[in-house]
């Protein structure tokens, strides 16, 4: 014979009603971990990450339990098959799953549906009060029932699915776990309709992007992807006569890393980028290993200053086209040659004149434009760097000079292609009078 539901009495009925949920200050923490302590059998905990407490009360304010939500676990092979994010996606949107780490009911409190009532009413204002203190709301709610004091029939009854067993991995710090041999069973809900959709989109929402944007880069590529990239910049002569943790082309691998990865690139930005490296990746781009503590130790800010300072930067530049070659092949020799001076955002406000293919974007070699002087000059000493027999070289209207054109023709072998515009009225008066227009159709 099946179980009847047990149902709350009048006054119970009454209690229910009258329940409410009430999102904790940190004048009331005390006061949750002190209940957490006397009667949860895990006790308190120390929240990880972005947290928010609640208490269940009573129409008269009477706590009648609290509950803790705080940040998801970083892997979880269930949940993230579920989601069907890839791992670089998770890594930049967990922020937007937060686990229910703690859920108390006190002891002698409690009454039927109490619990349902208050899960209820707490996963109906999550997402609103998460976005009013963290600016940003959460899709995904997780929890773990220890098979051997639950069943879960709570979650299960409230819409939670159940993906399966954890690996039996507890956290003890921000990024550390330790194995202690008892599988949780996993339940997973979603706040919205299509809330995993969005969380495997290729582009999250803009109201939910903000998360993305605080996730610090990181490189992705494997091993062996490196491998190639550092053999090259093993070519580089050191300008040290003693080698400690990081030889020269480590130190340029980081570079490369972060550049691959969008990240900036000043030299307290490279500290702090190489010290967000895994042990592993730290390997991975020949970090040298610390006999006493058996670590790969992350190199500092004035180990970047002193590398922008005195690499030979031709030879980095020859390293990068070598690689480029072997992994792209030589630039196409109908494409345009096109030189261009940019700010780069990493740059401190120093330009750089850089030349590049189009459109098969082949990078060609680059320079920087000093303070006291412009682009002029420094494009004609690029000039004979670069293969320019037979190629189409642009500029824009600051190069159309007839030492810049005469240079390219006479001494490099190239055709032309630069810009008038109207401060150089004679010449823009002869082109109009002696050059038929373009049709209508021509892009501009």
């Amino acid at each position: 014979m099946r179980n009847q539901p047990v149902l709350p009495s009048a006054d119970q009925q009454q209690r229910l009603d009258g329940i409410r949920v009430r999102l904790l200050d940190s004048d009331d923490l005390a006061r949750c971990y002190q209940l957490l302590d006397q009667h949860h059998y895990l006790g308190s905990l120390k929240p990880v990450g972005e947290r928010l407490h609640y208490a269940v009360t009573d129409a008269h304010g009477h706590w009648l339990g609290v509950l803790v939500f705080c940040a998801a676990a970083r892997r979880l092979r269930p949940r993230d098959q579920w989601i069907g994010w890839s791992d670089e996606q998770r890594r930049r949107r967990l922020p937007l799953v937060v686990n229910n780490a703690r859920f108390l009911l006190l002891p002698d409190q409690t009454f039927p549906n109490l619990a349902s009532k208050t899960l209820h009413l707490v996963l109906a204002r999550l997402s609103d009060d998460w976005l009013a203190r963290y600016a940003h709301p959460v899709l995904v709610v997780e929890t773990f029932v220890d098979p051997e004091q639950f069943c879960g029939t709570l979650y299960t009854a409230s819409g939670w699915q159940e993906l399966g067993p954890t690996d039996g991995c507890g956290r003890h710090a921000r990024d550390y776990y330790v194995r202690h041999d008892r599988p949780k069973r996993l339940f997973c809900r979603e706040l919205f309709p299509n809330a995993r959709r969005s969380l495997q989109a290729e582009h999250l929402r803009p109201a939910l992007a903000a998360v993305e944007a605080k996730a610090p880069p990181r490189p992705t590529q494997t091993a062996r992807q490196w491998r190639s990239l550092i053999e090259h910049f093993q070519a580089v002569p050191d300008y040290r006569a003693r080698i400690g943790f990081y030889p020269l082309y480590s130190l340029l691998a980081v570079v490369a890393a972060a550049h691959l990865a969008d990240a900036p690139r000043g030299q307290k930005d490279l500290a702090a980028f190489a010290a967000r490296l895994s042990q592993r990746q730290r390997r991975t781009l020949g970090f040298r290993k610390d006999r006493h503590s058996g670590r790969y130790p992350a190199p500092s800010q004035p180990t970047f200053c002193r590398l922008y300072a005195q690499v030979d930067a031709r030879a980095v530049e020859a390293a990068v086209l070598e690689f480029q070659r072997q992994l792209r092949g030589p630039p196409p020799p109908e494409d345009l040659i096109v030189l261009d001076g940019k700010q780069p955002r990493h740059t401190g406000g120093q330009r750089v004149l850089t030349a590049v293919t189009v459109p098969s974007q082949h990078y060609l070699g680059s320079a920087m434009v000093a303070g006291k002087t412009n682009e002029i000059p420094v494009a004609r000493e690029l000039f004979p760097r670069l293969e320019l027999d037979g190629r189409v070289v642009s500029l824009d209207a600051l190069h159309t000079q007839a030492d810049t054109a005469r240079a390219l023709v006479l001494e490099h072998g190239a055709d032309y292609l630069l810009t008038v515009k109207a401060n150089q009225a004679a010449v823009k008066e002869n082109i109009e009078r002696r050059v038929d227009p373009p049709p209508a159709a021509f892009p501009p």
